[in-house]
């Protein structure tokens, strides 16, 4: 065993970055925007298949939902994610007031913050004391806030990533819609859809280190709903074109 502390850090810096976690952000907002495309235009081109006998319609309708599709994801994804940072800033600098202005307070709510965690009364204390005297600020942003490296958002990184993967999926039904038989086109789609939403169910929860049966099952069920109820508008209240 070593006892070089360098080693150990870089031991545990390792160790830390390999959990799942970290990949929490990114990964939740690459999986919205994948999964969306895949079932928005597959539903879109579904419905619009059911009432369509020519391929024009149903191409024009998925290029069209595709591009505005992909440009909304990012824009929400990122005035989202835009509003939660300016939240974030606020809460900080409201505590560097709080902290200028009344030390004490703050040390006592940080102290009882890790009592109420387990420790006892004069561990909490100390503790407090310490995190205090290195960075007060750091502390009362991870254990008073809650904000930390893992959960502090990304809006340009969440835009990208749902822009981008949105028209990864979007693209995959498209690809159905070019080169699948207009007659029963809708049921192409279907299969197809299904077959793309297995696959990313499987990435996700590979790379979140999740269940695999548990993703794909509710990956499918809501995707098949989504298309199942477009289908049904297309053929209630479709004109054929």
């Amino acid at each position: 065993m070593t006892n070089d502390p360098m080693k150990s850090k870089l031991t545990i810096d390792n160790y830390l970055d390999n959990h799942y976690i970290h990949r929490s952000n990114w990964l939740r907002a690459a999986v919205l925007g994948a999964n969306d495309g895949i079932i928005s235009i597959s539903s879109l081109a579904i419905g619009i298949a059911a009432a369509s006998t020519t391929r024009e319609p149903i191409v024009l309708a998925a290029v069209a939902g595709l591009v505005a599709g992909a440009l909304s994801m990012a824009a929400g994804e990122y005035v989202s994610v835009s509003s939660q940072t300016d939240t974030e800033k606020a809460d900080i600098e409201r505590e560097k007031v709080e902290l200028k202005e009344m030390p004490d307070e703050e040390l006592s709510i940080l102290a009882q913050i890790y009592e109420r965690r387990g420790l006892t009364k004069e561990t909490a204390m100390q503790v407090a004391t310490e995190f205090t005297a290195k960075d007060a600020l750091a502390a009362h942003v991870r254990d008073e806030l809650g904000i930390n490296e893992i959960s502090q958002a990304n809006p340009i990184q969440a835009a990208l990533a749902s822009g981008a993967s949105f028209t990864i999926g979007g693209v995959l039904p498209l690809l159905a819609v070019l080169f699948a038989p207009v007659k029963g086109m809708e049921y192409w789609l279907y299969a197809s859809t299904i077959l793309f939403l297995i696959i990313l169910g499987a990435i996700s929860a590979k790379t979140g280190g999740s269940s695999i049966s548990k993703a794909i099952l509710r990956i499918t069920i809501w995707g098949t709903i989504a298309m199942g109820l477009s289908a049904l508008v297309g053929y209630v209240f479709g004109v054929r074109v």
